[in-house]
């Protein structure tokens, strides 16, 4: 079964960037579908059969964000697994990034609001393990760890 192009069942591969702007603030989205659906993450989604990871990466951010940008270092692989009903398996390859210009133009059907958050904020915006864990790697002396 498919849901949002998510194939139940099925490891899914994924790709997120972590762009990051010259104020040290980092890009957030509050997604309007699953998964995370109401949380807070940054802009990524599948790569597609065939499609080079940093392409796959590179056209998510202009599906979602509507930005261009320049993908630096890796900085680290998750996985996430919800067993049960949802049955999603998602390995999610995480590149940190930089605009190349910062006027968002977010996809409303997919996110329903997208912001440029500082280190010190990102406590406030409720957001699944993977995206803190990642966000405590790029930003280690903020507040991150602790939300």
């Amino acid at each position: 079964m498919k849901q949002n192009g998510f194939k139940k069942g099925h490891i899914v591969t994924s790709v997120v960037a972590v762009i990051v702007n010259a104020d040290d603030q980092v890009l957030l989205t509050k997604r309007n579908i699953p998964p995370f659906k109401g949380e807070w993450v940054m802009p990524g989604g599948k790569i597609d059969l065939g499609e080079p990871i940093v392409q796959a990466l590179m056209r998510e951010v202009r599906e979602e964000v509507g930005l261009e940008v320049e993908v630096g270092r890796l900085i680290d692989v998750f996985e996430h697994v919800t067993p049960g009903e949802d049955n999603y398996h998602f390995i999610i390859i995480y590149y940190l990034c930089t605009p190349i210009f910062c006027d968002v133009a977010h996809n409303r059907d997919e996110v329903s609001e997208a912001l440029w958050v500082g280190r010190d904020e990102l406590v406030n915006y409720k957001m699944p393990a993977g995206a803190r864990f990642i966000l405590s790697k790029v930003f280690p002396e903020s507040k991150t760890q602790t939300f």
